[in-house]
């Protein structure tokens, strides 16, 4: 059984695709958040899974606040740490720890559009292809080797809204399978690329 710790900063809909998948030998050690008033803490709290809180603005460095989370999460002994939403820009200290075993969702077809706002920027680049990936987390922001990627279109009356809608609709398919892949011990990072060691249509990328 592997444990997973899930961290969050909003309504964490994508740590409840993780929890809904009911994973095979995955346990959702807890979730955690720097927003106390994050939904998907109450979400996870109904259902029994342990949930704590840091604030970042309590602290007086983003490396303090990094060090104090890892303590947290830590305490759980996670095998993987998931960044469903975890606004947060991360230390190399933190990425380091955790290195192999920390991956993030991110609302583009990187290496385009890291950061923020990439649904907008996506629109005003003239895109006619939206989407989103699921990488390894390294210290460079938004460049970790890349696990998986989906791919929805973009239409001509489009808004960020409608393309951010119709990205979490794969979101939420692509991270519960990555977090399967890695529990099962089917993904191998070669360099800066993701080797799936059982290899499936559906891990091409996805155009939904």
């Amino acid at each position: 059984m592997k444990n997973i710790v899930i961290l969050i900063s909003g309504r964490g809909s994508n740590m409840q695709a993780i929890v809904n998948a009911e994973i095979p030998n995955a346990r959702i050690a807890a979730v955690l958040s720097n927003n106390e008033n994050a939904a998907g803490l109450a979400w996870a709290t109904e259902r029994g899974i342990a949930t704590d809180c840091l604030n970042h603005k309590s602290f007086g460095s983003r490396l303090e606040f990094d060090q104090a989370m890892m303590r947290k999460i830590d305490a759980y002994h996670p095998d993987l740490v998931v960044l469903a939403g975890f606004m947060r820009i991360l230390t190399p200290e933190f990425c380091r720890r955790y290195e192999g075993r920390l991956i993030n969702i991110h609302p583009s077809l990187l290496p385009a559009f890291t950061g923020l706002h990439t649904h907008e920027r996506a629109l005003e680049a003239g895109c006619r292809i939206a989407g989103c990936t699921i990488h390894f987390v390294t210290p460079e922001l938004d460049c970790g080797p890349i696990i998986s990627q989906g791919v929805v279109p973009v239409y001509d009356n489009d808004t960020a809204d409608n393309i951010a809608a119709r990205v979490l609709e794969v979101e939420h398919r692509l991270l519960p399978q990555a977090v399967a892949d890695f529990v099962e011990g089917r993904l191998k990072i070669n360099g800066n690329r993701v080797i799936n060691l059982q290899h499936r249509p559906e891990n091409q990328p996805l155009l939904a």
